[in-house]
């Protein structure tokens, strides 16, 4: 699948773009987990060193081995963290959605440099933290450094998760299991708004393999598609396919085995 041709604008540059803003102006910000636990001066003091950065799509942020000055709070849009191969490939890391923060573990770090890649996907505003200034705050504080590494933690544990679908189960099931993550069950269907080849490597698969696994789940009945469009039909299914393991072999062509579908 090929794409237009992403845009290497550089830190320097973006700053022509970038504009001043007040983090306690806005309630939104506030909410966030990383900053929802500051006190109002520090609050205050982050707001003071926030940049407002708007990104077009296919927009780099920052390039992996860039020193890594700041970390980034994403307020609309969608950015996607991902490392280049020697060969020029990309392999999607993370896919970052507003209300996330991406970076900021590194301020822990001695001289840090941006171990991937950032860029937006689609038009995207984030915030943009001045780490040093922000690990200086951890210093002086230590129930904003626990805070800090209690959202540090919870991002531990969603990578150790991560680890798991992606080494102990099958691409069905990695695909399942998006799917249910996406969706909650008050809810039956979303709209995919990232490409099916940055899905598929996020998901570790080929985009052949994904689009495979798709049809192969509509045709059983589980889900419907329409488009960028995707309907639970069966999420009890949906939810046996999540498990299957990699001992478990996929049917033919890489199909779901009927048997276990019909339970």
């Amino acid at each position: 699948m090929t794409h237009p041709p992403r845009s290497r604008r550089s830190t320097r540059e973006l700053n022509q773009r970038r504009t001043r803003n007040k983090a306690s102006d806005d309630r939104r910000v506030e909410d966030r987990p990383l900053l929802s636990g500051l006190s109002t001066e520090q609050l205050e003091r982050v707001s003071r060193q926030a940049v407002r950065v708007s990104l077009g799509t296919e927009q780099l942020l920052f390039s992996q081995g860039d020193p890594a000055e700041r970390f980034y709070l994403v307020l609309k849009g969608q950015i996607q963290l991902f490392r280049l191969s020697p060969g020029g490939a990309e392999k999607v890391i993370e896919l970052v959605s507003p209300g996330q923060t991406f970076a900021e573990a590194l301020m822990f770090l001695n001289a840090p440099r941006y171990p991937v890649c950032a860029g937006a996907l689609v038009p995207s505003e984030l915030l943009s933290l001045d780490a040093r200034d922000f690990a200086q705050m951890l210093r002086e504080s230590v129930d904003t450094c626990f805070l800090m590494l209690g959202s540090l933690s919870q991002r531990l544990r969603g990578l150790i998760g991560e680890i798991d679908n992606l080494t102990m189960h099958t691409a069905s099931s990695r695909v399942a299991r998006y799917l249910l993550a996406k969706v909650p069950p008050e809810r039956r269907g979303l709209k995919l708004d990232v490409r099916k080849g940055v899905l598929a490597s996020r998901l570790s698969i080929q985009p052949e393999t994904f689009s495979r696994v798709v049809k192969d789940l509509a045709g059983q009945g589980i889900i419907e598609v329409q488009g960028a469009q995707v309907t639970i039909l069966d999420r009890a299914a949906l939810g046996e396919v999540a498990e299957l393991q990699d001992n478990l072999e996929l049917g033919p062509q890489g199909s779901v085995p009927a048997a276990l579908l019909k339970g």
